[in-house]
């Protein structure tokens, strides 16, 4: 028999109600006895996969999809009781079926927590993502949750008062804990006890949010482990790599780190652990395999990358589930365009959708992106401005792209502008969008670069402030939110041209597949 032992300071009495609460959550597993006595061995299957923003396979149908790691999960659990399937974060958002309205509601996240439930994920954790929520957004998905969640270092915060994050379950408040334990009956006095921690990157500051320090709060939840007499630790942590390899080795009694937050599988060893991540977007998926000698207390673990692509079969379930939601997501892009998983570029390099490359440099999506708005008018633009922020994919594209792609980049869409500017305001947007490097406020550009003079450039030639230009700027630029100046009433701003329904400009994820459907030609 197995169950969960939920860890947090800062309760230490729960009512009856929520204890009952609890005994539902749990999923009974058995380790038969007579295998353990012959073998004197216990094997437990962890299954991890993280930074999952899509429901749906990509690429064209070529890799990734719930479903596909769905079947693989029942596969394993089939062979082995001891099996738990978790989530090392991010997962919320962003995604494209999150921005959607149904019933007069963003989704966010919703669909992903209904497939999780369906695939019968054991455990979830916080990423930095969770938090791009509205404060009760993410209480609804909490209180929606089949499976636990745990988080060390993350608190909420209302004003002074700061504690844990709860679930509500049939009016029950119930915290969700620092640590969890799985423990497994193995025929003897004690069960053997598996140990999961874990901490969040604090990279996505918001109000209702505390971050205490990943390593002090890491510090704390092990203890709290080891107090328990834990016979396997485990970190299913969220944190950039480097900060992965500190708790790794500040900590050499974790026998394991399953980690999110970076895009691209890594098996990294760190003083005899090793730091896993999948890649994002269950293109693949971990299969660590832990094997515990109950005699001389020894642990193996073998870790193997399986990769999800069209040749994984489905788990029916799920996959009518996520048929659903598709079917909702389909219904809304029609709207907009008549193919939307047409093929209409081949990226043999990637092109760089994350968030740190969008919000810090010039990447060659967002070239693309704002090279397609400057081509959205009939009639010549002298360059063309977009916030990083409005790009909300944080992944790379690779392979074959789809429109789909395009919508998951600008899932908010929005009008191109054709806006008339003096050279002074220009250049004082300009400015201000590279002092904000590292916010969605960065600006891609087309057309304006700075010459050895580290003055600004159009096509070549200087920007003179008193010279009226004519630029492409995304719709939310001209609101004031990201550049607090750049409004239409400012006398910098000469006029704006608002396009039409039949313009490609009209939507500015018509004008970017129109463009990149050009680019292989």
């Amino acid at each position: 028999m197995i169950k969960f032992i939920l860890h947090t300071p800062y309760s230490k009495v729960f009512l009856l109600s929520s204890f009952l609460f609890l005994l539902l959550l749990v999923s009974c597993k058995t380790t038969k006895i007579s295998e353990v006595k012959n073998n004197a061995t216990v094997t437990i299957k962890l299954l991890q996969v993280n930074d999952v923003y899509e429901i749906s396979p990509l690429s064209g149908g070529k890799v990734g999809g719930m479903a596909r790691v769905a079947h693989v999960a029942d596969s394993i659990r089939k062979q082995n009781a001891n099996t738990y399937l978790m989530m090392a974060g991010d997962f919320l958002n962003p995604s494209l079926i999150g921005n959607l309205k149904v019933d007069g509601k963003r989704v966010r996240g919703k669909q992903m927590v209904e497939v999780m439930n369906a695939m019968q994920f054991d455990l979830a954790v916080f990423g930095n993502h969770e938090f791009d929520l509205k404060e009760h957004e993410l209480q609804e998905r909490l209180n929606e949750s089949e499976f636990a969640w745990t988080g060390a270092n993350v608190f909420q915060k209302n004003g002074d008062n700061v504690r844990v994050f709860h679930t509500t379950k049939d009016g029950d408040s119930i915290p969700i804990s620092e640590t969890i334990m799985y423990d497994i009956d193995i025929g003897k006095e004690y069960p053997l006890r598996l140990g999961v921690f874990s901490v969040c990157v604090n990279s996505n500051p918001v109000d209702y949010v505390y971050y205490g320090d990943y390593l002090l709060e890491a510090g704390s939840a092990m203890s709290s482990l080891e107090s328990a007499k834990s016979d396997i630790i485990v970190g299913l942590t969220h944190l950039t790599i480097e900060e992965d390899v500190k708790v790794a080795e500040a900590f050499d009694s974790i026998d394991l780190i399953m980690g999110g937050h970076e895009h691209n599988n890594m098996y990294v060893p760190v003083n005899g652990i090793h730091v896993a991540k999948a890649d994002a977007n269950a293109k693949t998926m971990y299969v660590h395999t832990l094997t515990y000698n109950i005699a001389s207390e020894e642990l193996k673990i073998d870790s193997e990358l399986v990769p999800i692509t069209d040749k994984t079969p489905s788990l029916a379930d799920v996959d009518a589930l996520v048929k659903k939601w598709e079917r909702v997501l389909d219904k809304e892009l029609k709207q907009i365009i008549a193919n939307p998983n047409e093929v209409i570029y081949q990226a043999v390099v990637p092109l760089d959708g994350t968030d740190k490359g969008g919000r810090s440099k010039q990447t060659n999506l967002g070239n693309i992106i704002a090279q397609a708005m400057s081509l959205s008018f009939d009639t010549p633009v002298d360059g063309a401005l977009v916030n990083g922020g409005s790009f909300r994919l944080d992944d790379n594209l690779e392979g074959d792209i789809t429109a789909v792609d395009i919508f998951r980049v600008l899932p908010f869409g929005g009008d191109v502008l054709k806006v008339e500017i003096t050279g002074q305001l220009l250049k004082e947007t300009l400015n201000y969008g590279e002092a904000a490097s590292g916010t969605g406020a960065y600006l891609q550009r087309h057309n304006f670069v700075k010459n050895d003079n580290n003055e600004w450039e159009v096509q070549g030639a200087s920007i003179l402030d008193e010279q009226i230009y004519t630029v492409a700027f995304s719709d939310y630029l001209l609101k004031g939110f990201d550049v607090p100046f750049l409004t239409p009433d400012n006398p910098g701003v000469k006029s704006v041209y608002k396009p039409t329904a039949f313009e490609p400009a009209f939507d500015i994820r018509k004008a970017v597949i129109d463009f990149m459907k050009t680019i292989n030609q």
